[in-house]
Formats: structure tokens, sequence, C-alpha cells
């Protein structure tokens, strides 16, 4: 079983970048479930039911989220019919949506967690740790089980993975928009990265206009900060489950 994880889909670009460079990376490799983070694909932050769409006539099965999630308001409209959409799933509270999915393909379940983490992010949401050992324990009957941990600090999300080596199949991480080169497959057979990167414009800050941002971190003035446009990298994982292997992708558009 192979699944192909995209990193944080960042606007328009992103999602052009998605439906115009899956065909290609389907040439060479092959992926029976196609997952990518969504949270900031309308806009730059939260989703929309239109730019859900998008995605998934693209070819991607699973939309997980992140701090963005709430963003846009328009997600409450589709969010608890969506059984495609993944949101953190230690929320401190009920709240709309699911913290997973399971999906049947193939002949086997492979359940799809999103998670947030605390460092560096809100703190109130539920140990991360906790919300795992209980969904774990509850998923137990899936064939694979693959985590998006939507997380700033590297330490909480090394340290997660680690803790959850050979119990979770894989532990991707997703928030930073930067793809790290630590992709690994643990001692006990976990795949993991600490970040899968993102997909959005390639002449931006994390996806985002760089005017603004420059002028943010000179003048400490708050700034709006709409996402970039133009040729966008695609930046993803392969996780392939029978060979227990990761291959690190990156695809920049012409």
């Amino acid at each position: 079983m192979k699944a192909l994880f995209i990193g944080d889909v960042v606007g328009r670009s992103g999602r052009n970048a998605v439906a115009a460079m899956l065909p290609v990376l389907a040439r060479e490799h092959s992926w029976d479930l196609c997952i990518a983070n969504g949270e900031n694909a309308a806009g730059g932050r939260g989703l929309t039911p239109a730019c859900a769409q998008e995605l998934l006539a693209a070819g991607v099965d699973v939309i997980t989220m992140g701090n963005h999630t709430w963003d846009n308001k328009e997600i409450l409209a589709f969010i608890d019919e969506a059984s495609y959409l993944v949101r953190p799933a230690n929320y401190p509270a009920p709240v709309p949506g699911q913290g997973y999915t399971i999906v049947e393909k193939g002949g086997t379940r492979t359940a799809v967690i999103n998670l947030s983490g605390q460092v560096f992010m809100e703190p109130a949401l539920d140990c991360p740790f906790a919300k795992a050992d209980t969904l774990l324990a509850q998923l137990g009957d899936c064939d694979y089980t693959i985590i998006d941990f939507h997380g700033e600090a590297t330490a909480e999300k090394v340290g997660l993975a680690r803790y959850l080596d050979g119990r979770a199949s894989a532990v991707v991480g997703t928030h930073t928009h930067i793809q790290t080169a630590d992709e690994q497959v643990l001692p006990r057979g976990t795949l993991y990265i600490t970040d899968v990167g993102a997909t959005g414009a390639i002449c931006s800050v994390l996806g985002m206009e760089v005017d603004p941002v420059i002028k943010r971190l000179t003048t400490k003035i708050p700034q709006r900060f709409p996402a970039a446009r133009g040729p966008a990298r695609l930046c993803a994982v392969l996780l392939d489950f029978s060979a227990g292997r990761i291959l690190r992708l990156a695809l920049d558009q012409d």
C-alpha cells in the first residue's frame, strides 16, 4: 500500500499546482491514497467548499487541516458532512467535524488522523500524545494509520513520532511550510518526516506575497498577507508501507 501526502496547499497557486502536477508525478510513481493538508488552500487561510472540491477533483482523497481550520467560516456549512475532511482531533471540547477518517481501498483500511501541536501553538488544546494513544487504541482494526501532526516545534514533532514508533504507520509533520530533509524509517517501522513542506508559489514567503511580510518584519506594523501567485512548488512524501520506505518529493512548475 502506498500513500502520497502533499504538504500545506497555499492559495490558488497551490491548488493549481496540485491539479497540474499530480498527473506528472503519476508518470513516475503510483499510490493508492492521496492526502493533502488544505488549511491554507483558500487564499492562504482556511478552506471553502469550492477549494475543497478543486482538490478532490485533482485526485486528493483526504484533506487534513490545522490551526487555520476555522479562519474561513464557510467551513462550518459543510465540515460535518464532509467525510474526506479531517480537522485536529485534540480540540479540548466538542467542535464540528471529525479528527480522523477511515478510507477503505484495495481491501485495506487506512485511518488518517490530524493532530495539532501545543508548543508555540494554541496551548489550550488537549495533549496530542494522549489523544494519539486514545485514537490508536480505538482504531486498532485498521491496517494502516497515518498521522498529520500540524506543529511548529521540531522537537515536539520528533518526540511524538518516537513516542508512536511501531504503533502508527506514519507520522508526517506539517505547518512550517519548509520541507525538511530528515525523512526516515524509525527503529520500529514508523515512517517519519518533520515537515512535508508547502505547495504554493515559489516567489513568496511561506506562500504569501513577499512585500507585506517584509514590511511586517521590518516595521512591526500589522499587514494583510495575501497568498502569492505564480509558478509553484509541490512538496510531498510518498509513503510506501509495503516496502517500508518514505520518499521525499519536490516538483516545480515550469
